[in-house]
């Protein structure tokens, strides 16, 4: 069962010419996949995300998750849902520095005013190594901790679908295999569905499978 499906999805900017960012793209994730995107720097994969997420409308095209014509909602809309089914990883954490991790992972939860099942929290901030560091602030973390941090907030909401943008972007290659490592456990364990953007080979083959944009094409 797809859980994310694009169809004709475009987006076009127009700077005296047209340029073409994303192109005619098709592509579906199936339930508790691990897909990575792939590509050139300007192929058009963080745009792609930016649209699978909703956080960017297209020009052209549908983003379906969970069934739901994302860009078929109203802005005020899309918003709550977007919290409520699409978790997040940044290359550069997005970590709110004047809270702990544990309220950084709680963030989301709270601003949706539910009431966190903290025995699934508790099982993620240990599957992901932060046990230790629940009370620090963000400061005081290595950059690998920090990523570690952001997908545990990511995953703590219990999304339909986890996106990471370049999660490794940031972190040194020891770091960033090992916070993919915990990514795909975590998914694997919790039963995520994670579409991840990189640019890195190595990164890319720890996914299910990968997928290839260049000049805003799939072309595998």
């Amino acid at each position: 069962m797809s859980i994310l499906k694009t169809a004709n999805l475009k987006k076009h900017y127009f700077t005296g010419t047209t340029v073409k960012a994303v192109d005619g793209v098709d592509f579906s994730v199936a339930s508790g996949e691990f897909v990575s995107i792939v590509g050139s720097s300007g192929s058009g994969k963080s745009t792609l995300l930016h649209m699978l997420g909703g956080l960017d409308r297209p020009t052209e095209g549908t983003v379906e998750i969970n069934g739901k014509n994302i860009f078929a909602m109203k802005d005020d809309e899309l918003t709550i849902f977007r919290r409520r089914s699409i978790g997040f990883v940044f290359q550069n954490y997005n970590l709110v520095p004047v809270l702990n991790v544990e309220e950084n992972i709680l963030l989301p939860i709270h601003l949706d005013g539910n009431k966190p099942d903290m025995a699934f929290v508790e099982r993620v901030i240990e599957t992901l190594g932060l046990s230790e560091k629940r009370k620090s602030m963000p400061s005081q973390l290595s950059g690998g901790q920090q990523q570690r941090a952001a997908i545990a907030r990511a995953v703590a909401s219990k999304p339909a679908i986890v996106l990471a943008d370049e999660p490794t972007g940031n972190l040194d290659s020891k770091s960033g295999m090992d916070v993919m490592g915990l990514l795909k456990v975590s998914g694997e364990k919790f039963a995520q569905t994670i579409v991840l953007i990189t640019h890195n080979p190595e990164i890319a083959q720890m996914a299910n499978r990968t997928v290839r944009i260049e000049d805003g094409r799939i072309v595998r």
